[in-house]
Parts: C-alpha cells; sequence; structure tokens
C-alpha cells in the first residue's frame, strides 16, 4: 500500500503536546520541521526559542535548540549565524516576545539583513503568562491588563509586523500566513519553505509570521478559535506577501 502521510522526523513523536486544546503552535512546529526534513538539514540546524509558549519547542522540535532571554532570540541568531555560517538558523517567537521587549531586536536584525529566519506566532495575546495586553492585541478585544479591551486612546494601535519589518530593505522575504484551515495551511508551507531557500541563497533576512489561535486566553472554544481568527484578526493582519526576491518566486 501506497504511504501518503507520515510523521515527520523533525519532531518528537512520543512527547505529549503541553499546549492547550485548539492551540495552532502544533502545526507551525510541524510545518517547519516537515520543511526542514524534506531539504535534508535537520542536522545542520539550530533554532532559538526565547521566553513564552515557544519556550516548549525545544520539547517538541528534534533540532539543536538554545533558550534564549526574552525577546532576544534575534540577536542570538545572529551571533550563531555569524560563527556558523554553514548552519541552518531560525528563531521561533510569539507576539508578546516579539513585539513588545524584542521589538529593538527583531528591527535592527531585519536591518542588518542578518542571514536567518524568523517564524512569529501572532495570536493577539502575551499566552504563556496569563493573557495580559500585547502589541498585537486588537481593538476592543479583552485581556488581563486591559479587562474592557483595549482603546486607541490607552493603548495605541495593534503593531502589524509584516508590514513594518517589510520596510527593511535587506528584509527580502517578508510573508504573512494563517493556520485556520487546511488552505491556509498549506499557503503557511509554502512560505516556509520560501523563507528556507532565502536562507540557503543567502539573499538576507526572512520573515514568516503566522496568524495562530490562543482559545484559553481569547475565552473561547478551541472550535471557536479558527472563526474567531477569521473573522477577527485577518480583516486587520491581511494574508499575503510582503517582499520576495525573484530567486525563490
Amino acid at each position: 500500500m501506497k504511504t501518503v502521510f507520515e510523521y515527520t522526523k523533525g519532531m518528537e513523536a512520543d512527547v505529549s503536546t503541553s499546549y492547550c486544546p485548539g492551540c495552532t503552535h502544533g502545526i507551525a512546529h510541524r510545518l517547519i520541521m516537515e520543511t526542514l526534513e524534506e531539504r535534508g538539514e535537520l542536522e545542520k540546524t539550530i533554532g532559538i526559542a526565547p521566553v513564552g509558549c515557544s519556550i516548549a519547542a525545544p520539547r517538541f522540535m528534534k533540532v539543536d535548540m538554545i533558550e534564549s532571554f526574552h525577546g532576544r532570540a534575534p540577536a542570538v541568531a545572529s551571533g550563531v549565524r555569524r560563527v556558523h555560517p554553514d548552519k541552518v538558523v531560525f528563531t521561533y517567537q510569539g507576539d508578546g516576545d516579539l513585539t513588545s521587549i524584542g521589538g529593538n531586536e527583531i528591527l535592527h536584525a531585519a536591518e542588518r539583513g542578518e542571514k536567518f529566519c524568523t517564524f512569529f506566532i501572532n495570536n493577539a495575546i502575551f499566552g504563556m503568562t496569563g493573557g495580559q495586553l500585547a502589541p498585537t492585541t486588537l481593538i476592543g478585544q479583552k485581556a488581563t491588563t486591559a479587562p474592557l479591551g483595549r482603546t486607541v486612546e490607552k493603548h495605541g494601535m495593534p503593531l502589524r509586523m509584516c508590514e513594518i519589518i517589510s520596510q527593511c530593505p535587506r528584509a527580502v522575504f517578508v510573508e504573512r500566513v494563517a493556520l485556520d484551515t487546511p488552505a491556509h495551511v498549506r499557503q503557511a508551507k509554502k512560505a516556509v519553505q520560501k523563507a528556507f531557500e532565502v536562507q540557503a541563497k543567502g539573499l538576507g533576512f526572512a520573515f514568516v509570521e503566522f496568524l495562530s489561535t490562543c482559545p484559553s486566553n481569547w475565552g473561547v472554544s478551541a472550535v471557536k478559535a479558527t472563526d474567531w481568527l477569521a473573522e477577527n484578526m485577518i480583516p486587520y493582519y491581511p494574508l499575503g506577501n510582503f517582499a520576495c526576491p525573484e530567486e525563490v518566486k
């Protein structure tokens, strides 16, 4: 019988997930590891995971991993890639980490054109630390530190990171994808493939933003979380490519 599906060798098959039911971190993990396996690069990959739900990634990803301080993954990745230019390097970061305490680090890594990939999980909330308002929290969305909902007057507008990062000339691949439907997951896989190809060709910095779910802190069921993402996040965070070099189109 022809095999039509296999568990990727890039993930720990015998480790139970620590993510909440309905969380799409696991889908993002699989897309990244599956792509590395298909490229034959698992043995030469170094991933960096900072504080946040992403800090669990080393439990599941079967590649060498470094755990960094909160927000500092791009700085660590810059050093690792410069010391080991023959390695495949990526950061895996949440929005509470990347857009808040790590905002400076990601912008300067992009501006320098560091030759690694950043995979950015945007679920519009601080996940691991208790559902606080993040720079990506939507207008009107409630958080433990904004129980009446985010307002422009008090909190400003949510940050659109792809739009910001794409202004850096050496951020050569920038794309926003979503993990709410099978079709969107397939599109996300293509973005991951292109990001790693950009790194392999030494073209510059690659950035992929995943719109993801957090049913626990959104206060919705796992089933309704994907609907909430589609109805609320995608209108404000439009999917699409913001930068792509000719070499990987």
